[in-house]
């Protein structure tokens, strides 16, 4: 959807950047609890010789079984937001007063209370197919992932701010200033009252 050059763009302008993706490597990496977890409930051949995550035959059983699918997130997830959430006390107590967290599963997570502006990055769905076939991803492995998330465009209705990325990379940027310049704004306007 372009939410990886959405968060660079903000993070070019001075936001700090929290992205659960990065946090949830970072969770299974070998000799975490999460990975031995991983392992007890998907089996051995889940983890490489190397002592890594194979995240290609994980995926394989989890997106196309939604029972396995939830046993893995029932693992992830509680240890994502909870990685997450110190990291924006964090930014709190060092008087950071803005921050940016890149949740591709916002809605799914019923993550969404806790943050004061949602913006949804979206594209039409001939682009997503194409970006994901980039990676690598066969139809059957984009079909899997993008059945496992709620469609785009109901996170859009549920989204304050969409960011349209079909366009030149010069139009996103734009968007992304337009936004910042909108929620800041917002934000003096609340300080204000």
């Amino acid at each position: 959807m372009g939410k990886s050059t959405t968060a660079r763009f903000l993070c070019e302008r001075g936001l700090p950047i929290i992205d659960t993706d990065v946090i949830a490597r970072e969770v299974v990496e070998p000799g975490r609890p999460a990975l031995a977890e991983v392992q007890a409930a998907f089996g051995p051949d889940v983890v490489g010789t190397d002592g890594r995550l194979n995240r290609e035959k994980l995926a394989a059983r989890v997106f196309s079984n939604p029972i396995q699918r939830g046993r893995l997130e029932g693992i992830l997830h509680p240890r994502i937001r909870q990685k997450w959430l110190g990291e924006i006390e964090t930014f709190a107590n060092q008087n950071i007063p803005e921050c940016v967290v890149v949740i591709p599963l916002l809605f799914e997570t019923s993550a969404e209370s806790r943050f004061d502006h949602i913006l949804c990055t979206a594209c039409s769905a001939t682009v997503q197919k194409e970006r994901l076939a980039q990676r690598g991803w066969s139809d059957a492995q984009i079909r899997q992932r993008i059945e496992a998330q709620w469609s785009i465009e109901k996170k859009i209705t549920l989204s304050g701010f969409v960011i349209w990325t079909d366009g030149a990379l010069e139009v996103h940027a734009e968007q992304v200033d337009r936004l910042l310049k909108m929620v800041r704004q917002d934000c003096a306007t609340v300080t204000a009252v």
